[in-house]
Parts: C-alpha cells; structure tokens; sequence
C-alpha cells in the first residue's frame, strides 16, 4: 500500500537534498510536487489543500530554511502534517460496561462486510475476547451462509436464528439474547448492504441502532475505490453516525487516497485495514507507522509485532548467536524461509522495511511464493554434511540435489548464490541499528 506516492514523494525530498540550501523558490517548487503526488494518489482535493497549506507554514519558517540539513526538516514536517491528517493516535474499539457489546458492520454490497466480520471475531478472540457473529442480511441469497462458512473458518460462533426470526431485527434481537446467555462479550452483526445508499437501506440500520445501542458501527470501505469509499463513507456518517472504518484491499491499493482521505472527509478514525484474503489479514490501523510507510521509512514496529506473534522466540536467540559467530548454515537458511512464510504474505513484509541503505533496493524485489517451497525442496535434498557445509557441494553434487528436488542445477546454483547474499546481509543488519533494534525482542533478522 502506497507504493505510488511513496516513491513520488520520495523523488521530491531527493531532489531537495540535491538543493544546496532551501529557498522560497525551491520551496514552492517541491511543494507544487508533492500537490500533484497526493492527487494523483487520489487523496481528496480538500485534504490536499489543507495539508499543502501546513506544510507550506511550517517548511517556510526561518529555523527551516537556514537548518544545517533542511531537507531533513521538511521530510519531519510532511510525516507530522500526514500523521495529522491519518488521525494522530490509534484509534481502538470501545466495549460497553456491560456485556455483550453490540457491533453493526455497515458498508456497501461487495465492500468485504462479511470477511471483515469474520477477520474481526477472530482479531477480538485472539486479543482476549468471546466473539459471536450473526447475519441480518435476509435479502442477498445465501448471505447468512456465507458467514456460517466464514465463521466456520475462523473456527467462532454464527448465530442461525430459529424459524420464526426472519426479518433483521429479530435476528439481531435473538442473537443478543443467546450472546449474553452463553457468555460472549462481543456481538458482531453484519448487515446487508446495496449497489448504493437508499433510504430503505438507512432506515433499517437505524432500527437496528436503536435496538442494539451498538458501542461501535463500523463502515466497511474498499479502498481500490478510492474517493467513491469517502463519499459513501461521509454518506452514512451523516445518516447513521459511524464510530471509524474498516478499509479493505488495502494490499491492492498502491495509490493510499481513501486512507489519506477518509479520517478527515468523515471526521472518523481508521480503525483496522484489511490485507490480503486470509483470516488473519486484518491489522489495527497505526496512522503514525502509515505515515513512516508513505515517506519511505518502512514500519519496523508492525513487523516485530508480526513477529513476536508468529516466530519461536528460543529458535530466535539461536539464529541470532549463529549471525554473529558466521555459523549460519544452509538448514538455518531454510528454518528461516518457513518461519518467514508464518509471518504472512511475503510482498507484506518487504513492504514494512525501511526504503534507505542496502535495503532500497527492496522496493523492486517480485515476490514469488512458491519459490521458498522451491528452496526448501533443494535444502530438504542436501545431506546434512550439505546443508552444514555448503562449501563442499561441488558439480556432481549439484546434479544429484537438483534430481532429488526436482529442479534444475541453475536452480541449486542460484539457491546458493541467494544464501551467500542472505548470509551477508543478515549478518551486516544483526550488528547494525536494525540488529540492536530487533535484538532487544530477542528476535533474528530476516
């Protein structure tokens, strides 16, 4: 996410460093760029607006202009005016002082109501919480099966409803009541929704409203569209009141403008962004470490805690010592590739890294998923004297690996070209800034 106007900005404040000092003119100049970055990322023309003006405030101060790195100065200033604009602080979900606590999932038809529904049972089970969830949809065929199925698949409950509840605010009301008799704190509902918003659509939301007192309503926004996620978004804030947003697709959204947007269109928080399509593809929306992504600065806080979550922390504390004492062999190098694939989508993570040093050339890496299964079909081939040693794999051997994994002898050559580079790399980043970083979470460097 961001790609576009990460790269754009990116060229602006490279080329202010190449400005022997900060002027007015050049000042201007590099503003006028980043006016058209942002809407060419399709950020609304109004927030475009406001923030060329802060920034333009602020670059054009005396402190700025005769700073001994000013270019530095402005990119700090461009990160304060977007966090800004993304919402300061995390937002987090509120919960009601008595259980259960109702939540209405709201959005258009084919927005990903009912996959967020079911990401977001399983983020609030996993952080404490017993999620139920309950379709309202009675309209769209086979709706409320779709989100048995998600529900099923996330392994939470999805309330059926008895025969005689057919319309939504008997579901909606039977749901409570078996929520609050079995013991879940949280009631999840996932409404219907339509090609566009009608008066019919509103009035049954607000029925459902005012029958649930839902703590938080949460719009449910594709973010692939851009400014038309706004209008609808600012739309049923003014006609139902929405508490923040749920921006899905947010892997496929390299331009950012409903991010940038939403939050001061709708005057409502970002609270989580969808990711991808698996169940866990859902994260709490941080709009400090977006904008660290936007200007190019990864988002290393989001990766540790993506770590922390799905790495062995003993295994960790091995690899590290291996790093620094040069024994990281080619069975470490394929231990990594499986604990790495545990982190999620490869393509996610190399977006979270830092686009300077040796690192920016990560921005034109392709990730090819089946090529770590490649990989570790080549190691999983060598013997362990092999995978020990790789110095000792010589052409015969080579021809006997690539025929036990069903691969090519270029294939093992590159494989191990590959883990040379890894070798070094990691070895370089685990004694550098990122290595003391990492190193205190008692985490290897991937």
């Amino acid at each position: 996410m961001f790609e576009n106007l990460s790269e754009k900005l990116q060229r602006v404040f490279k080329n202010l460093r190449g400005e022997g000092r900060l002027t007015a003119a050049n000042m201007e100049t590099a503003l006028r760029e980043i006016r058209v970055a942002l809407l060419e990322a399709d950020v609304n023309f109004r927030v475009v607006k406001q923030l060329i003006e802060s920034i333009r405030e602020k670059a054009m101060g005396e402190e700025v202009l005769t700073a001994l790195s000013p270019a530095q100065q402005v990119v700090k200033i461009v990160n304060e005016e977007l966090v800004k604009i993304l919402g300061s602080h995390q937002s987090k979900l509120r919960f009601a002082n008595e259980p259960p606590t109702s939540m209405l999932v709201v959005g258009l038809q084919g927005s990903g109501k009912t996959t967020s529904t079911g990401k977001l049972a399983r983020w609030l089970s996993r952080n404490g919480h017993r999620p139920m969830m309950v379709s309202v949809d009675v309209y769209r065929p086979a709706a409320r099966e779709q989100l048995r199925i998600v529900a099923r698949d996330v392994g939470l409950p999805a309330y059926d409803g008895g025969a005689e509840e057919k319309t939504p605010l008997d579901l909606a009301r039977g749901a409570r009541r078996e929520a609050a008799n079995t013991g879940h704190d949280v009631l999840l509902v996932d409404t219907a929704g339509r090609l566009h918003i009608d008066d019919e659509l509103m009035i049954e939301l607000q029925q459902l409203k005012d029958l649930l007192s839902p703590v938080e309503i949460l719009f449910v926004a594709d973010a692939m569209t851009g400014q038309d996620a706004v209008r609808s978004a600012d739309e049923f804030h003014k006609r139902l009141g929405i508490t923040g947003v749920i921006l899905t697709k947010m892997d496929g959204d390299a331009r950012g403008g409903a991010a940038l947007s939403i939050r001061h269109v709708t005057g409502q928080p970002v609270k989580f962004v969808g990711l991808g399509e698996k169940a866990d593809a859902l994260e709490p929306f941080h709009p400090d470490r977006a904008a660290s992504r936007i200007l190019g600065m990864g988002d290393i806080l989001s990766f540790i805690e993506k770590a922390e979550e799905a790495i062995d922390k003993k295994q960790a504390v091995e690899i590290q010592r291996k790093l620094l004492d040069n024994e990281f062999t080619l069975e470490d190098f394929r231990d990594q590739l499986r604990q790495l694939k545990k982190l999620g989508p490869l393509d996610s993570i190399l977006s979270m890294m830092p686009k300077v040093g040796m690192l920016k050339e990560l921005k034109d890496v392709k990730v090819d998923e089946n090529e770590v299964t490649r990989v570790v079909a080549i190691i999983d081939s060598m013997t362990p004297g092999e995978r020990a040693n790789h110095m000792i794999i010589n052409g015969s051997r080579r021809r006997r690996i690539a025929r036990g994994s069903g691969t090519s002898v270029q294939e093992v050559n590159q494989l191990l070209k590959q883990y040379a580079q890894a070798r070094k790399m990691m070895k370089s980043l685990s004694g550098g800034f990122l290595g003391k970083k990492l190193g205190k979470f008692k985490l290897p460097v991937m």
